[in-house]
């Protein structure tokens, strides 16, 4: 049997929620409170199944912490995520699960629930840049600037960071989960 030997190094974890109303139609959804349609909590239970649990990849008793979106569709991935009897104990009662504001998608102003070809429009429209149009670049109408999503989730990474900077030998399991967008 094969021995990962990385297995004491400290992990993240990225989770990202389901299918939603507007996923399935191309609206870029980002304050907006969605809920996974059935399909996208399908979605998230067969992955967890297979990637959840004792001694599989993401388990609960090697999650130093657990982050989640304030959103409804993130907390509902996490809800899916840990269904199983054996493991939500495990975080709720350790306090390992904690609502991270940083974690909600990006604010799309204007843009919010509209698809890319109608914000394309737009932009032409307004004598914006549109072929070459990039939200991480050029930001969104009345959004958050690329410098304010840079701002908080940079804080967060050097957070989590220093989490691990006194576990990286090993000695203990120190695993972190981010469930968003």
């Amino acid at each position: 049997m094969a021995v990962d030997k990385d297995s004491g190094t400290p992990r993240v974890f990225l989770a990202r929620h389901g299918q939603t109303e507007w996923s399935i139609t191309g609206r870029w959804t980002g304050s907006t409170d969605l809920p996974l349609t059935a399909v996208g909590e399908a979605q998230i239970s067969n992955s967890a199944k297979q990637l959840v649990g004792p001694g599989k990849l993401i388990d609960p008793a090697k999650l130093a912490l657990v982050l989640v979106s304030p959103k409804v569709r993130a907390r509902r991935t996490y809800e899916l995520m840990f269904s199983m009897e054996e493991t939500r104990p495990i975080l709720c009662s350790r306090g390992k699960y904690q609502v991270e504001d940083r974690l909600v998608e990006l604010e799309y102003g204007e843009y919010e629930g509209l698809k890319t070809s109608e914000i394309r429009a737009l932009r032409k429209r307004r004598g914006l840049n549109a072929d070459d149009w990039d939200q991480f670049k050029d930001g969104c109408e009345g959004g958050e600037s690329p410098e304010q999503v840079t701002g908080r989730v940079d804080a967060l990474i050097a957070e989590i960071r220093e989490l691990h900077r006194y576990n990286m030998h090993g000695d203990k399991s120190h695993n972190i989960l981010l469930v968003r967008h």
